[in-house]
């Protein structure tokens, strides 16, 4: 069965009554065009991830940021697995999202990772809202990805976010990648992550 660009997101929408329209759009497609995104709106991408809040307003992230062609979109493309290699190499921009681990002081921050989390989240809502798609992945060589970009044991690693615009599912490149991208979503229940107590659901 091959789904249009419209079908396919109006499956995947999430049937919440209440949410922010960006949220509930926002899913992570692997069929990209080529279209390249405009500067301003990668800048409105970046600038959201920038104003997410931080504990102790550390800001901790930072975003390597490879445009198609670039040298640095080369080497995060060339540290992904194989079976990313097999789409991610259409989207306009692959971001690396990282975090010093470090604070102002010196001392071990341990909200890096969340707060790092925070700005990615904004990231990819911000360019949900700008009719642009996102695919965040963690399929990728730590260690490769460390070497390429002298990023030592100080930062912590995120995942690479590929962000550019939505093509048809059936220009994936094959049939395992056309079927996930047309599956249904699922999510577990609200029951089984909003709690009271470690077994016992929270009740509305």
């Amino acid at each position: 069965m091959s789904l249009s660009i419209e079908e396919v997101n109006k499956l995947k929408k999430i049937p919440v009554e209440g949410l922010l329209p960006a949220l509930a759009q926002r899913w992570s497609p692997r069929s990209f065009q080529t279209k390249a995104v405009s500067d301003n709106d990668l800048k409105i991408i970046l600038e959201a991830a920038r104003w997410a809040p931080s504990s102790s307003n550390e800001q901790p992230w930072r975003f390597l940021v490879g445009i198609k062609g670039s040298e640095t979109h080369t080497k995060i493309f060339e540290t992904l697995v194989g079976f990313n290699q097999g789409w991610a190499g259409k989207p306009h921009i692959l971001i690396l999202g990282f975090a010093l681990q470090k604070d102002s002081k010196g001392n071990p921050n341990r909200y890096a990772l969340y707060d790092l989390g925070q700005a990615a989240s904004d990231l990819v809502d911000q360019a949900s809202a700008l009719g642009l798609a996102t695919h965040s992945m963690g399929g990728f060589d730590h260690e490769a990805i460390r070497r390429a970009f002298n990023l030592t044991d100080d930062y912590a690693l995120g995942a690479v976010i590929a962000v550019g615009y939505q093509d048809e599912p059936s220009a994936l490149s094959n049939e395992q990648m056309q079927q996930r991208e047309i599956a249904p979503r699922e999510r577990k229940p609200l029951s089984h992550i909003a709690l009271t107590a470690l077994d016992t659901p929270f009740e509305f």
